[in-house]
Order: C-alpha cells, then sequence, then structure tokens
C-alpha cells in the first residue's frame, strides 16, 4: 500500500464515536429513514418531535448481543430500543457514529415515551451479514404535509457501522449498492499490508502526515478523566487508581489499567463524550491507545513519539481485524490490547523484532477471551487486556517469545496473525450462537 492510502485506511477506520456502535448503527438507521420522510414530503416543523412512529428494526445477532446491556449516551438507560427512537426524534445521519451528538432533555424524553407506548419492534434478521441493521420507520399519527404521502422509508446498514447500502421510501427504493461480498467478487482485493509495513511506515512518516492521530489523546483521555470523576458502571478504573497503596501500587502498569478501565466505565454506561473508535469499535479505540498515552503521560514522552507509537498501534489493530471482522466471539480488547503492546514496545525503545515478539506473546497470551456483548463488565475485560498488553511488551523487551512449538504461535508473525483472525471468525461461530442464546434465554 502508498503511503497515501495507509493514512486513507487509518482516518477511515479511527473517528470519533458517541457511544456503542451497535446500537448508533441502529440509531443511524432510523436517522437516515427518518430524514428521508422528511426529503420527500411538504413536512411541518419539528414534527420528528411530534409523530407517532412505529419503527421495526431486524438486526444480525451481533448486533443484538452488543446492543442489549449497554448505556446510550445521556438516557439512563440501555438497548437498542432507545437507541432506535432516539434516531428517529433526533438523529443527524451526516454525523455518522456520532448520530446522536447534541442530544437535548426533550428529545430524550419523547423517545422514552415512544418506548414505553410500544412503537420499537425489535428482530433478528435472517442475513448472513455479522454487522446488519435494516431500520424501517413508519409514522402513524402526528404527522403534517401538503400533499397526500405514505410516509414509509427504510435504510440497510452492513458490514461497517455507518455503511448505508440501501435506501427507500414508499415501497420505492431510492439508493441500492453492492453488499461487501458482492463487491469483493467484482473488485480486486486492494489490502496489502504487513507489520513490517506497518512499522516501516509509522517510525518513518512525516510527523505532519501522522499527527492527526493525537486526536485519540484527546477524545479517549477525556473520556478517562470523566469515567475517574463520576460513578460509571462498575467504576473498575476508578477502583484501580483508589486502591494503589493496599492493592495494585502506583507504577505505569496500575495507572494504565485504571485510566483505559474509566474511559471503558464511562463510555459504557452512557456518557455524552465521544471516544475515538478503531474498526468500528469504540472500547477498541480506548484500549489501542490509552495504555500508549497513560505511558507518554507518566514519564513525559513528546508529541511525535507518541504519535509515531499511536499510529503504530491503531494499524496493528486494523491490521489483525482485517482478518478477523467487524464483530466475532472474539473480545475486541484482544486486538485492541495486543496493538497498544506494540506501541509501548516503541516508546521503550524496542525494535520491529520486539514488535512482532509482542504480538506473537499477546496471541499466546488471552486470544480465547469471548465477547458476550456490550455491557458495562467490558471495562473489566479492558483492564485484563491491558494487564497482559505490559506483559507481553516487557518479555518482548528482554527478547522473551512465545516459541512456534506453542498452540497457534508461528515463526511467521503474519502467519500467526491470520490464526487468531481464523480463531475468531470461523473456529468460534458455534461459541458466538451460543452466547447469543444464552443471553436471549435469561
Amino acid at each position: 500500500m502508498t503511503d497515501e492510502e495507509i493514512i486513507a485506511l487509518v482516518k477511515r477506520e479511527v473517528k470519533p464515536a458517541l457511544g456503542c456502535t451497535e446500537p448508533i448503527a441502529v440509531a443511524l438507521a432510523v436517522a437516515k429513514a427518518a430524514e428521508i420522510i422528511n426529503d420527500n414530503c411538504d413536512c411541518c416543523d419539528c414534527w420528528r418531535m411530534q409523530a407517532d412512529f412505529r419503527l421495526d428494526i431486524a438486526v444480525s445477532g451481533n448486533i443484538l448481543k452488543n446492543g442489549m446491556g449497554v448505556g446510550i449516551p445521556g438516557t439512563g438507560m440501555v438497548g437498542l430500543p432507545v437507541a432506535a427512537a432516539l434516531g428517529a426524534v433526533c438523529g443527524d445521519s451526516s454525523k455518522g457514529l456520532e448520530v446522536l451528538k447534541g442530544l437535548t432533555p426533550e428529545a430524550v424524553e419523547r423517545a422514552k415515551e415512544l418506548v414505553s407506548k410500544g412503537c420499537v419492534h425489535i428482530s433478528v434478521a435472517e442475513t448472513e451479514h455479522l454487522l446488519y441493521v435494516k431500520a424501517t420507520v413508519s409514522v402513524e399519527g402526528g404527522f403534517q404535509a401538503s400533499a397526500e404521502v405514505d410516509p414509509h422509508a427504510y435504510a440497510v446498514i452492513e458490514d461497517d457501522h455507518d455503511r448505508i447500502v440501501e435506501t427507500s421510501f414508499a415501497d420505492k427504493i431510492l439508493m441500492s449498492s453492492e453488499s461487501a461480498a458482492a463487491a469483493k467478487e467484482h473488485r480486486p482485493e486492494s489490502y496489502d499490508l504487513t507489520i513490517k509495513d506497518i512499522w516501516d511506515f509509522a517510525t518513518s512518516a512525516p510527523y505532519e502526515s501522522i499527527s492527526f492521530i493525537l486526536g485519540d489523546r484527546e477524545l479517549n483521555l477525556a473520556l478517562a478523566e470523566e469515567g475517574l470523576r463520576g460513578d460509571y458502571g462498575l467504576k473498575v478504573g476508578k477502583a484501580i487508581r483508589e486502591n494503589q497503596a493496599e492493592v495494585f501500587g502506583d507504577d505505569f502498569l496500575s495507572y494504565a489499567m485504571g485510566m483505559t478501565a474509566a474511559a471503558s466505565d464511562a463510555r459504557m454506561a452512557g456518557s455524552t463524550l465521544p471516544a475515538m473508535s478503531n474498526s468500528g469499535s469504540g472500547n477498541q479505540g480506548i484500549t489501542v491507545s490509552m495504555p500508549v498515552i497513560a505511558y507518554a503521560l507518566k514519564y513525559k514522552v513528546a508529541d511525535e513519539p507518541l504519535a509515531r507509537a499511536l499510529f503504530l498501534s491503531n494499524l496493528v489493530a486494523i491490521h489483525i481485524k482485517h482478518y478477523l471482522g467487524k464483530l466475532s466471539a472474539l473480545c475486541g480488547c484482544v486486538v485492541a490490547s495486543t496493538g497498544s503492546a506494540c506501541g509501548i514496545v516503541y516508546l521503550q525503545g524496542g525494535g520491529y523484532n520486539e514488535v512482532c515478539y509482542a504480538i506473537k506473546n499477546m496471541a499466546g497470551n488471552i486470544t480465547g477471551m469471548v465477547c458476550d456483548g456490550a455491557k458495562v463488565g467490558c471495562a473489566m475485560k479492558v483492564a485484563s487486556g491491558v494487564s497482559c498488553a505490559v506483559q507481553s511488551a516487557v518479555l518482548a523487551l528482554r527478547g522473551t517469545c512465545i516459541p512456534s512449538t506453542d498452540g497457534i504461535v508461528e515463526d511467521n508473525v503474519e502467519k500467526t496473525i491470520q490464526n487468531v483472525g481464523a480463531i475468531g471468525s470461523a473456529g468460534m461461530k458455534t461459541t458466538d450462537s451460543m452466547i447469543l442464546d444464552i443471553m436471549l434465554c435469561k
């Protein structure tokens, strides 16, 4: 890949996201459908706050799994129904994963009213896409238009949380693009990246071309500080930071664990602050960056080496996700903490070989951690991932690497990454189904 393509890849996969991205994808699809109604009808002002909606939302199992128990920003509620209702009432699809930015108390109350009246209907779609949302919006009252219309529309999202592939108004298709699977058959695979490419670029690219990655620090550090100030979720980060003397100590490991978990605490419990996401996941964006940022804060690292470390960590995570897919039964913190291990290796003076060692150490350590849905408990998994990342980095810097005779680790780091991807995407399909069955039957 050219330098320009690598930068474009990072900008595409690392971007702000307000709230857990699975319910946000639902809100985005609903917002788009509501906007289509608005664009095709001569509506009165503020009709979306007044209308009686019926929202029919069909989602893939993985979207349902990650949307059932996670907090929705600014609402004090969890789950897909309130996210969908907010999308109808006030969502702005032009803001992408920040579709609910600028939420007002009035909009929250109206959305809660729609949910309580049973206006939101969630179902599991029959689809092969792991990431899929079809949001159908029908207006059944409180709607005024100058022309006689049948006000219903839908929008479909596939494969990426903000990738709208089809829209319709009054049973007429307005836009339809090829699905990701079909498109792949008709175009050559453009992805061509290795850990060596990533290392070379991150350590040698002009600083001016990669300095934008410091946005990680701005957004995710603010989330961490918010998590420490408030009483979000399980308060994992706060517990770690407040038990330094008795349990955790005041070293870098406990600092990184506490700051990273605090950001996850805030995000998963419904903070209205955005995260800088990675590969469609806010928690992954937090975990790939906050341990690196924590190291820079504790040891007063300048902006340029921090930017190079963050670029390295983010790109490693994107690279692994290429083989794993956006959603799977494998917890995203496995991927993200592998990236942060590489960033820590760089900041501590390690080279390409040590980065490869860190990746292999992570692959042989926590690859089996399962994703049982997005929820406040994710902060504990994030803290575990950070601990493993620091451990793997320390061992790598000592020249210690899990040998290729062990498990899924191979001499070739690319093959090791592909093994992780195969386990998470294909090997754990039955696990994914079982986890969803357990969650739905509780």
